[in-house]
């Protein structure tokens, strides 16, 4: 059997729930904001330890830490994600166009900041693929590789040094930026990068990461090819020089893939029975290092390695800060990203593990560690998908697994990093490509996201197309523009439908879609589900002009007829008065009521609102003008279900000049109860007078 609900209750227009039912208006706004400013002003040792803890939340996880229990994990995923930073670290210094020394130092300082400032406990920073792509990008503009320099050339130290001062500047403008959004607690504007737009974002570049690593696996000698169609210019700079093929770094680059990629797939397929995945990336280094440096083949083949990398802890120095207004408009792109990327994988992890993070504090972390590390000459970081999915099925439990990490690293930094000298360069672009199949395998989620939506179905493409065919930079302006467009387009186009009753209840629903729902007679009950603004006023007006059938030679006509009916009501009244009696059967407004059901069975017009989330002037002055219309033809226009917000721009627009206030309905069923029960009153009848 199933459950009924009866309820009994007054008819409530907005005025009357408001004073049975509304809150009382003692405290103005003035003093409820003087009362908040003066409760987070207030200055205590208990206040200042709750803004510690939340400011600096390693005080608040770390005295609470399970050393029994976590302990093994997060140490066991910290050196495995360690393993992992040195040869990526390393690979990803060669997107960004600098020495791979700089991204070892990368791979360590912004660890240990957002081990201090992060609130994702499975969160892994670094390097990462995108960020450096587009770091590179702007490096190559402002400072050129000449055709002409090699690893042997006396200014090779001077061309390095301006390299990384130009990273270095991004990162710290990017952090600057980070840090000025957190101020301003603009941390909600990492979701205008919707996950459609990440992914296509990500797949495109990956792409990109793949064409730009191709001259490095021939071990050809070409200039990095920027700005729009760069996929383009490099693969076909690539094919006119396949003849000048490095034959011995072609070798080492497919004998690397034909590792990594089956140990990789491994790792992938059987992650829930291995308790650590198996480090080939450095395997891989120290086996083509010893092999290097046995054969001597960069002297014997000329195969390009990495050189020299020094051991120990860098001076801080400053970076680039000239070049500020150069880089401006690339790093508002690459701060986008990276915060966009990183507060993403923070919240898959939390919501998989049941914790939550602080977008905001997300903009600090990450704001301070690439401000601070950009004075010890390091690129931009950002969390990285790879390790930071590593991290997490390796069994960590904590941001503590971000020390063993950075443990790692550092011995690399200050005893292990020169062993590397002899590493041959297409190693580190061998490991470049095959991080990236987790982006490739992004093209995965096509065939779901067509039948789950169209619209972020086209964004996904149009961002992919934009990214591969334009460039990084302006792919994603490119994407995020039609992410709005879409967005903007379903908000003008919204849908106005008519609803009718469920019979003997009190559901309304729209006609169209339920065939058992009827409209009330005498009644046009209108939905519309979106906001009313002045870029969709004129199609609102259109839909409900449509639905009503009121053209602007109906209105005339019928205000014709209202005053002529007019007219003949004074005219009675005269007559009426002149015979000494009063007609009490005759009234205008009866009158024509009657012609207008009989051409027309709208007497009232009710707007459910429920789905108008705002009402700007422009919308607000419409409503005053088709108000005023429905009134010329004779038909009453009712509110139900307005927002707070709605209720009062609509009020101080004047639209109760026009409107009865009490013609504005807590529910759809309110209104058209009321509006039975005016229908039903018997017609009064008028007094007499006498002359």
């Amino acid at each position: 059997m199933s459950a009924s609900v009866a309820v009994y209750r007054n008819i409530y227009t907005e005025d009357r729930f408001k004073q049975a039912y509304g809150s009382d208006h003692d405290t103005s706004g003035g003093l409820r904001l003087r009362e908040k400013l003066a409760g987070r002003c207030r200055c205590s040792r208990q206040v200042c330890l709750h803004l510690l803890r939340e400011r600096v939340p390693i005080f608040n996880w770390l005295p609470r830490y399970r050393l029994k229990k976590w302990i093994l994990g997060d140490t066991i995923a910290g050196l495995t994600v360690g393993i992992l930073h040195i040869p990526q670290g390393m690979a990803f210094a060669l997107l960004t166009s600098v020495a791979p020394i700089f991204g070892l130092y990368t791979s360590f300082f912004p660890v240990v900041l957002y081990m201090i400032f992060g609130t994702g406990r499975h969160v892994s920073t670094g390097t990462f693929a995108v960020i450096s792509l587009m770091t590179g990008s702007v490096v190559e503009q402002l400072v050129p590789t000449p055709l002409e320099l090699n690893s042997s050339s006396p200014e090779i130290t001077e061309f390095e040094a301006k390299r990384i001062g130009v990273a270095s500047a991004v990162a710290l403008l990017s952090g600057i930026m980070m840090l000025c959004m957190f101020g301003l607690q603009l941390g909600f504007l990492s979701t205008y990068l919707s996950e459609p737009i990440v992914k296509a974002f990500t797949s495109a570049a990956a792409l990109h990461v793949t064409i730009s690593q191709l001259q490095s696996m021939l071990g050809l000698r070409l200039p990095r090819q920027t700005g729009t169609f760069s996929l383009f210019k490099t693969l076909a700079s690539v094919m006119q020089n396949l003849p000048h093929t490095n034959m011995a770094e072609l070798i080492i680059s497919l004998m690397c893939l034909a590792i990594l990629v089956p140990v990789k797939e491994i790792n992938m397929h059987y992650r829930q029975r291995l308790r650590t995945p198996i480090p080939v990336e450095i395997l891989t280094v120290i086996i083509a290092t010893g092999v290097a440096y046995a054969s001597s083949l960069d002297s014997v083949y000329n195969i390009e390695i990495v050189g020299h990398i020094p051991a120990g802890f860098p001076k801080p120095q400053m970076p680039a800060l000239n070049t500020f207004p150069a880089i401006a408009g690339d790093t508002v792109a690459i701060t986008f990203v990276g915060y966009a990327v990183s507060v993403s994988l923070a919240m898959i992890y939390a919501d998989k593990h049941g914790y939550s993070i602080q977008p905001n504090q997300e903009l600090l972390a990450h704001g301070v560690a690439n401000t601070v590390s950009s004075f010890f000459t390091c690129f931009p970081s950002s969390a990285t998908l790879a390790t930071t999915n590593i991290l997490e099925s390796a069994g960590g439990h904590t941001q503590l697994s971000g020390f063993f990490t950075s443990l790692v690293v550092l011995v690399v930094l200050l005893l292990i990093g020169p062993l590397f000298y002899f590493l041959p360069k297409a190693v580190l672009a061998c490991i470049n490509v095959t991080s990236l199949r987790q982006m490739f395998m992004q093209f995965q989620d096509l065939p779901e996201l067509w039948r789950m939506s169209r619209i972020d179905f086209m964004v996904w493409v149009v961002t992919w197309l934009s990214v591969v065919v334009l460039n990084v930079d302006l792919g994603l302006a490119i994407g995020v523009v039609f992410s709005m467009m879409t967005v903007i387009c379903r908000t003008q186009r919204a849908g106005c439908s008519v609803l009718g009753r469920a019979s003997n209840t009190e559901i309304y629903r729209s006609v169209e879609n339920h065939s058992k729902c009827y409209e009330v007679p005498g009644v046009k009950i209108l939905t519309y589900n979106g906001p009313i603004y002045y870029g969709n006023r004129n199609f609102f007006r259109e839909e409900m002009s449509k639905l009503l059938g009121l053209t602007p030679e109906k209105i005339r006509c019928r205000e014709k007829l209202r005053k002529a009916l007019e007219k003949r009501e004074r005219e009675a009244a005269v007559n009426t008065v002149e015979r000494g009696i009063s007609n009490t059967l005759f009234s205008a407004e009866n009158e024509f009521f009657k012609f207008d059901a009989s051409e027309n069975d709208v007497q009232a017009v009710l707007i459910d609102c429920s789905s108008v989330i705002f009402v700007d002037v422009a919308g607000a002055r419409l409503f005053t003008q088709m108000c005023t219309e429905c009134l010329k033809v004779g038909v009453h226009v009712y509110l139900s279900n307005c927002n707070e917000s709605v209720l009062k721009i609509l009020t101080s627009s004047g639209l109760m000049n026009y409107m009865n206030p009490q013609h504005i309905f807590v529910t759809v069923h309110d209104a058209v109860m009321y509006i039975q029960q005016q229908k039903e009153k018997p017609p009064e009848n008028t007094t007499t007078v006498w002359v």
